[in-house]
């Protein structure tokens, strides 16, 4: 058997099997997303109920703690910890797959392995699970994991099954080096702008919860402060962005060595500037207005759904000159 082929192969392994991590690890998640915060708030209502016992006189009994046991931790929540550590490190390893599959896949085609949109998909869920790994390190939201592996193993799935493209050379219009270039700062920011993405859709849903405690009681209490989410989703774009705007750029150099022009308003640069512009005018609303909160978290919102809009029906459905990526 060929060793290009066999590359192949073992790469379309790996990202099946980080495909399974990943579903594997949003399950953990949802235990420690269920049952975490569930065990502290109980724990936290019965220390409120023995102060006030103790404030009125009344006897409280307490038993003997064992050795070894932290009588800070509520009973089980340190078995609910453990699970979501265990979603981390299981996380860990489906991104170290998921590398695995995009270093085989490069070997195997002797070219940067984004030349296609199978590819691209694969690039922009390592980035955006790598960047989701960086903010777990920084910010106390690692039982809010699943819902940014949902999409994950969404695009993956739909990218693994539908859009699956054989290893093979890229098309003569791609043979440049801009494909280094320009698909790889598109696909970084890509993949980071769905972390914040997925924090300006949740920042809504606390809002909400906020303001109408009732209604979103089963599902509002459990995701963190709104000053942690905004601080995500702000934080990811301001990173993301720049290299964004780098993307566009290169994108127009290499426009203009390819088809002689800058910029034609083809469907994808059109788009691309519609998205740039709504994540300029999210960060310049809140550097100048002073906008944070929900104003801020739609607008990231909306600027999301628009580059998943370029991913798919740009990509997919309109005719322009950006069609040709392996579908």
């Amino acid at each position: 058997m060929p060793v290009t082929e066999t590359l192949s192969q073992y790469s379309d392994l790996s990202y099946t099997t980080a495909v399974a991590v990943y579903v594997l690890a949003m399950v953990f998640f949802l235990v420690e997303q269920s049952f975490g915060r569930r065990g502290v708030q109980a724990a936290q209502r019965t220390r409120e109920r023995t102060k006030e016992l103790v404030g009125a006189g009344a006897p409280v009994a307490t038993e003997p703690t064992p050795p070894g046991r932290d009588t800070t931790m509520p009973a089980g929540r340190g078995r609910i910890e453990r699970i979501g550590r265990m979603g981390v490190a299981l996380t860990v390893l489906g991104a170290l797959l998921h590398l695995t599959a995009l270093v085989l896949r490069g070997l195997a085609t002797s070219r940067v392995p984004w030349g296609n949109m199978y590819e691209y998909i694969m690039a922009v869920c390592l980035i955006a699970v790598v960047t989701w790994l960086v903010v777990l390190r920084k910010n106390p939201v690692r039982h809010l994991s699943a819902f940014v592996l949902l999409p994950v193993v969404i695009l993956m799935f739909v990218g693994g099954t539908m859009l699956y493209a054989e290893a093979a050379p890229v098309q003569p219009a791609l043979q440049s080096y801009w494909l280094v270039i320009h698909v790889s700062a598109a696909a970084a920011s890509s993949g980071v702008f769905l972390v914040p993405g997925i924090a300006s859709l949740l920042y809504l849903v606390r809002s909400r919860h906020e303001r109408n405690p009732v209604k979103w009681a089963r599902f509002g209490p459990r995701l963190p402060a709104l000053e942690v989410l905004d601080r995500v989703a702000y934080r990811a774009t301001v990173f993301a962005f720049p290299v964004f705007t780098f993307g566009v750029l290169c994108g127009a150099i290499w426009a203009e060595a390819a088809w002689g022009r800058f910029w034609g308003w083809d469907p994808k640069e059109t788009t691309a500037f519609v998205a740039w512009v709504i994540y300029a005018a999210y960060l310049h609303s809140r550097a100048t207005a002073g906008w944070r909160g929900t104003r801020a978290a739609v607008i990231n919102v909306i600027g999301f759904a628009v580059t998943v809009f370029n991913l798919f029906f740009v990509n997919l459905v309109t005719t322009g000159l950006h069609s040709y990526a392996g579908v």
